[in-house]
């Protein structure tokens, strides 16, 4: 392969990044109807796919220089997807409901809330020139929202519809919750710092 043709797979909007960014949709779609149809250990494995490849696109992304402006945009768009839409039908299950400390509409309305801040942000500050990469905080509120999410399909079947989950089950999914939400708060607030220094100088 010629270098100018290997540069061009490179940066196409069809690489490999932009691959994976795109199966994490589709996952999305049959999670979220695994998830309506209750079969929620299989929604959980595919959560975990889906949450892998958003590990790999980036990695890939960063280490072979195949960053794309349609990969920019894809990439936290299917995040906020998969992310937001999984803890919708978790708050619309009743059983959740029943849960001690467990998910709440008001939690999603948090994190749903603050997705949409910050994209709406992202958007005004890059269409000025400004960089409003993502965040250390931001990262590590994505990584506890994953594992609230898996261990909220987790604790829903474990082992089984009518067996009921065993507490340590119950104190992951709690506690990365919690956590999850309080670094929701957290980083939104952060974002909206950066966005006024950064329009302060644009």
């Amino acid at each position: 392969m010629s270098v100018e043709r290997h540069e061009s797979v490179r940066m196409s909007a069809l690489n490999l990044p932009n691959q994976l960014t795109g199966l994490r949709l589709v996952l999305a779609v049959v999670l979220f109807g695994m998830m309506a149809m209750e079969f929620y250990l299989v929604a959980m494995v595919l959560f975990i796919i889906a949450a892998s490849t958003d590990w790999l696109d980036g990695y890939y992304a960063r280490r072979y220089g195949m960053v794309t402006t349609l990969g920019r945009i894809l990439d936290p768009f299917a995040d906020k997807v998969i992310i937001c839409g999984t803890f919708i039908f978790l708050v619309a299950v009743p059983e959740m409901l029943q849960v001690p400390l467990g998910l709440r509409a008001w939690m999603v309305v948090v994190i749903v809330g603050r997705e949409l801040l910050v994209t709406a942000l992202r958007s005004f500050i890059e269409d000025r020139g400004g960089d409003f990469s993502a965040k250390m905080s931001g990262k590590l509120k994505m990584l506890l929202q994953c594992i609230a999410a898996g261990a909220g399909l987790f604790y829903l079947d474990y082992p089984g519809p009518s067996l009921p989950a065993p507490a340590w089950v119950w104190a992951v999914f709690v506690a990365s919750l919690w956590a999850a939400v309080a670094l929701t708060v957290y980083s939104g607030m952060v974002y909206i710092l950066a966005a006024v220094r950064l329009l302060q100088k644009v």
